[in-house]
């Protein structure tokens, strides 16, 4: 079948239904997705010591898998997660929960689209959080955030009350991701795939744009093209490729995470 004529709304189709096909599904339990984010985000900058929370939805309602307090993303195995409800008691494992997740469990109350939370604290988030300024998306690798990245201008302090579960919550709507001034950032995903992924190209991004910034004034991109990168890049199967590629990654120096 020649495609060379083709317009672009037909190829856009047809490659879709290819990647259905030919990108296969990965088996990794949720404990050990969850244990090889982590370690991707080591290696990606995103550990600031012990500050950083990851978390996915587990089988029973109001209850999800996290880190244990005391361990960095270095140190984040299948086994040694944490099942806590949403009031952080330790359900299942040793040790506790960071009292920072408290947030989450009000993110997952408003939002029964995120299964996964990704809320760190890298460098050049971070650096760029303390400008006061929101993320700007301009290029074309950084487009599946396009749209998709809200802004919480003042800090509200550390988030470990309620009224910071309710003012983030609040201030991510239904986007994405959101930059937390003088904080970090927070991803909202629908899979853990999805969520490791957007993790790094936000990172990615904040580094651009200091980059960008330190060199001139960054000019936007149209509108209407962003739209369609987004949306062509934000397939569940590209999320999934993404993923599994950070994965095998990070498998030769990590395959302790899976046990």
């Amino acid at each position: 079948m020649s495609t060379m004529t083709a317009p672009k709304d037909e190829l856009v189709k047809l490659a879709e239904s290819r990647m259905k096909v030919a990108i296969a599904e990965n088996t990794w339990t949720d404990r050990q997705k969850l244990a090889l984010t982590c370690r991707i985000l080591f290696e990606g900058g995103h550990d600031s010591g012990l500050a950083g929370q990851i978390t996915c939805r587990a089988e029973a309602p109001g209850t999800y898998y996290t880190q244990r307090l005391g361990l960095g993303f270095d140190e984040i195995r299948a086994q040694n997660l944490l099942l806590v409800d949403e009031d952080l008691n330790v359900l299942d494992g040793g040790g506790m929960a960071n009292p920072a997740n408290r947030f989450h469990s009000w993110l997952y109350r408003a939002r029964p689209d995120v299964n996964c939370i990704i809320h760190t604290h890298p460098l050049h988030i971070a650096a760029l959080s303390t400008l006061e300024v929101p993320l700007v998306v301009s290029h074309m690798d950084l487009c599946p955030l396009y749209g998709d990245v809200a802004f919480l201008e003042k800090w509200p302090g550390v988030p470990v009350g309620n009224e910071e579960g309710e003012i983030i919550a609040e201030a991510i709507g239904d986007k994405k991701a959101i930059l937390l001034s003088h904080h970090g950032q927070l991803i909202a995903g629908a899979t853990i795939e999805e969520a490791c992924v957007l993790a790094m190209l936000i990172e990615r991004a904040a580094k651009m744009q200091l980059l960008a910034m330190a060199a001139g004034e960054i000019k936007p991109i149209p509108e209407n093209l962003a739209r369609e990168a987004h949306d062509w890049i934000s397939k569940p199967k590209r999320h999934s490729a993404a993923f599994d590629y950070y994965s095998r990654r990070v498998l030769g120096r990590h395959n302790d995470c899976l046990l």
